[in-house]
């Protein structure tokens, strides 16, 4: 029996584990050594060259306990982490009806959007969107999420026009805000109508946020360890920024009108946390009531801000956060589930810590968190045959 045991879910966080030269044959061969040259790539290129190789993944005792360790084997030593081959047995496994997929090795595109190289700027994320919809194109149930960086206008929608094109099913775009001009100008609008028109989403995602100052972390003892044991990761006190810049963006997005201008265009918040997310609502709806007299942008807002994002916002908790107090001063309509395989933040039982912190939500909020809330999200980019998959029951 899968891991879901018959359930219908979606699940709006997964991964790919790549290697450091995974982006080589996607690359435009010209700008490879410039990439090569960037001290960000050098510096992910020792963590992204795992001690378990795709040639251990065929040993026969590594393939024997595949199905016995679908969640307790993690990052590079989890089954199809790195090996489009082994992806969809692993999602047979999972028992997900569809998966949304994410980079690991590109979260961020290596700093280069607060560079000046904004050739070599798109030509990674280019890379990155190839890369993305190959590995995907193994199995339907696979999302590819491709990256738009939005520092500059006419490439950010060549960038979107081009990832929708390979089949991509998520544009992400950086909650941090750009260099030059908000997400709102609407110089990017040619962006969201391009993603509205071809029905696919727009997500953000953690590691695309503005970053703790390391300042916090002399404090005069010693390195606190993260997740993978060392100190590049986040720790409780880095943890904790990581919802400002989403914040920030998204509401800008909300008051400066473009989730009114494109209203059929849906947007996430991926990998991210939610406990934020009630406070926030509320906070933009105060703003909204303090302002309106002075601002005309509020004036013309379709509703209150956060009926607008029950109507477009959809966002992922994490596991370790209490669902369902989030669903109850939220809405129904707004959070989804994530299991973040095969990534060692997500654990080893996600089902079981969501449904502890869902407690005694009624079946129609149960159901929408566990799938009716990412078909929304997904609308046609998720095929009308994986919606509702018939040997999949809603619980």
């Amino acid at each position: 029996m899968a891991y879901a045991n018959g359930r219908l879910i979606h699940d709006a966080d997964s991964h790919l584990m790549e290697l450091a030269d995974c982006l080589d044959p996607w690359f435009e061969p010209r700008l490879l050594s410039r990439f090569h040259a960037l001290p960000a790539w050098q510096a992910r290129r020792g963590s992204a060259r795992p001690g378990q190789s795709a040639q251990a993944h065929a040993e026969p005792a590594f393939r024997a306990g595949v199905d016995a360790n679908i969640l307790l084997r993690k990052n590079y030593e989890a089954h199809g982490a790195f090996l489009k081959a082994d992806r969809p047995h692993a999602l047979d496994l999972l028992g997900f009806a569809s998966q949304l997929v994410f980079t690991t090795f590109c979260l961020g595109n290596f700093g280069l959007d607060q560079g000046d190289d904004l050739e070599l700027c798109y030509a990674a994320a280019d890379a990155h969107n190839r890369m993305m919809t190959d590995f995907c194109k193994v199995d339907r149930r696979l999302l590819a999420t491709a990256y738009v960086p939005l520092e500059d206008f006419d490439r950010a929608l060549a960038t979107a026009r081009l990832a929708i094109t390979l089949g991509a099913r998520a544009l992400m775009i950086p909650s941090l805000c750009p260099r030059r001009h908000s997400p709102s100008h609407i110089g990017l609008d040619p962006v969201w109508a391009l993603a509205q028109e071809a029905g696919v989403p727009v997500v953000l995602h953690v590691g695309g946020e503005e970053k703790m100052n390391p300042v916090y972390k002399l404090n005069g003892l010693p390195p606190v360890p993260d997740f993978h044991g060392g100190d590049d990761n986040f720790t409780s006190v880095s943890y904790m920024p990581i919802p400002q810049a989403p914040m920030q963006t998204l509401a800008t997005l909300i008051f400066d009108g473009v989730f009114d201008r494109f209203p059929r265009l849906k947007w996430g918040a991926i990998e991210l946390g939610a406990s934020w997310l009630p406070a926030w609502m509320r906070a933009m709806d105060s703003a909204a009531h303090a302002f309106v007299k002075n601002e005309d942008r509020l004036k013309r807002l379709s509703d209150k801000p956060s009926e607008i994002v029950r109507r477009q916002l959809r966002v992922a908790p994490y596991p370790h956060e209490d669902a369902g107090w989030i669903i109850a001063n939220s809405g129904e309509e707004v959070c989804l589930f994530s299991s973040d395989y095969p990534h060692i933040e997500g654990g080893r039982h996600p089902l079981k810590r969501f449904e502890e912190s869902l407690g005694s939500v009624s079946p129609q909020a149960r159901r929408r968190f566990y799938s009716d809330n990412f078909i929304d999200l997904m609308g046609p980019a998720l095929d009308a045959d994986l919606r509702h998959p018939a040997h999949l029951q809603a619980a």
